[in-house]
């Protein structure tokens, strides 16, 4: 071999190395100190953040109508397809922080490396549409709520959400500690909102109670089992493995073995924390149209703006739908937080891709401001309801391109080493990969055909 041969194969290579070696989000890694030697309550709130920005993405406008129809046509039965949803999301969430934490790698960068070109291209297209799709969803739920509360038209509030951009922006130069803490500031209105709506609503605990156990109805009634699948659907979303995946990654934690090891712990406490407050939002929408609605014999409210108008009336009180606007505003504006970053960390990881944030953002939002700002000039609010429940099927069709690789990776043990699952878990992961693979292709199929 001549020396210049050698000299451009050790240039090839030192390229590859380099490309594997950068790491998610190079401009936030290992930013957030975690104290070594410290006590577990300071470790724990070194690592308390990244469970808190995923949770947002399983409480977007996507969940309410698919919430607040189960509660108001079937009670408190689909509490259950809630709570089963969430518990699949926290085993799901725990491998995605355990895929980056062990190998480095986010789950976009891990596709990369273990596929071939044409199939990391084709699963990169398709985050991008999921990613769409979720854009779009909180589009349209921040549209409605500005409308609900200001009376603004669909159509005016959907070309306002193109501005949130520069916020975002804004608050993303000053640090990922900032961006927690917004999302942090908007999750407490939240939750604080339908804390209110819940003790005004009266549900009925044994209701409840007997809601958060499967019950065979599900199953034999083909509508609940619709809308049993769309609440998984819209539950656990595809997008958030990836997230997950690199904004762990943030915590400057030791990259050892006994590092790792305490990184993955704290990590998934983090994540379960969060999750169960995910859980507890996604509940009270069901629990609040169940009270209000289901138990008034109001059984066909079964979109946003019909809650809205309903709520005062039926519960009796002043503030009970002005909160839930807010909290749906709220919902949106997290939402399009997560999502951002979501974009960011598919494209540079799939495609080693890197544009400004703003060029990023902006091509994101206009991918779903363009087809939500037409549906609202043609079709009006019931437009806006049906293109809300094809963002949920587009998740739904997504959502196994992310499970599999995810499940396939952390159970390698040449790229997990001693972090790959262990059998149990394997067994564990495998079958909700499988379960949710069948419930989305036979939600696909009712929904197409």
């Amino acid at each position: 071999m001549t020396n210049k041969v050698l000299s451009r194969t050790i240039a090839a290579d030192a390229d590859r190395f380099a490309e594997v070696a950068r790491p998610s989000l190079p401009e936030v890694y290992a930013t957030i100190p975690v104290p070594d030697g410290a006590s577990r309550w300071k470790k724990m709130m070194a690592f308390l953040g990244p469970g808190l920005m995923v949770a947002v993405g399983y409480m977007d406008p996507g969940n309410w109508a698919t919430d607040i129809e189960g509660g108001s046509r079937f009670g408190y039965l689909l509490l259950s397809a809630v709570l089963i949803s969430n518990l699949f999301a926290i085993l799901l969430q725990h491998l995605a922080l355990k895929l980056g934490i062990a190998t480095g790698r986010d789950l976009a960068q891990a596709c990369r490396d273990y596929y071939s070109r044409p199939v990391s291209f084709a699963l990169w297209v398709l985050c991008e549409i999921a990613i769409a799709a979720t854009d779009l969803a909180e589009v349209i739920g921040s549209a409605i709520a500005l409308n609900l509360l200001f009376g603004l038209p669909l159509s005016v509030g959907v070309v306002l959400t193109a501005f949130d951009v520069l916020l975002i922006l804004y608050f993303q130069h000053k640090g990922f500690r900032v961006l927690e803490s917004i999302v942090a500031g908007l999750m407490v209105i939240i939750l604080m909102s339908f804390l209110y709506e819940i003790v005004v609503s009266q549900p009925s605990l044994a209701g409840i109670l007997g809601g958060l156990v499967p019950q065979a109805q599900i199953v034999t009634d083909s509508s609940a089992l619709y809308l049993a699948i769309g609440i998984l659907g819209a539950t656990v979303m595809p997008h958030n493995l990836y997230l997950h995946s690199s904004i762990v990654q943030t915590r400057a934690y030791r990259r050892d073995d006994a590092g790792k090891r305490s990184a993955i712990r704290y990590a998934t406490l983090d994540s379960t924390l969060f999750l169960g407050i995910a859980f507890f939002i996604n509940a009270a929408i069901l629990i609040l149209s169940a009270a209000a609605f289901h138990e008034s014999g109001r059984l066909e409210v079964a979109n946003i703006t019909d809650a809205y108008h309903l709520l005062d009336p039926v519960l009796g009180v002043k503030l009970a739908s002005i909160l839930f606007a807010v909290a749906l505003l709220a919902s949106g504006q997290n939402s399009t937080l997560t999502g951002t970053l979501a974009g960011q960390i598919v494209m540079e990881g799939f495609l080693n891709l890197r544009l400004k944030p703003w060029i990023r953002r902006l091509i994101t939002r206009l991918i779903a401001i363009v087809p939500a700002l037409i549906v609202t000039l043609l079709y009006g609010e019931a437009g806006t309801t049906e293109l809300l429940i094809l963002s949920q099927v587009i998740l739904s069709l997504q959502l196994s391109f992310a499970v599999i690789p995810l499940v396939l990776f952390t159970s390698d043990q040449g790229k997990m080493g001693r972090f790959a699952n262990s059998r149990p878990l394997k067994v564990l992961s495998w079958a909700i990969a499988g379960i949710i693979v069948v419930l989305n292709g036979y939600l696909l199929i009712d929904t197409f055909f």
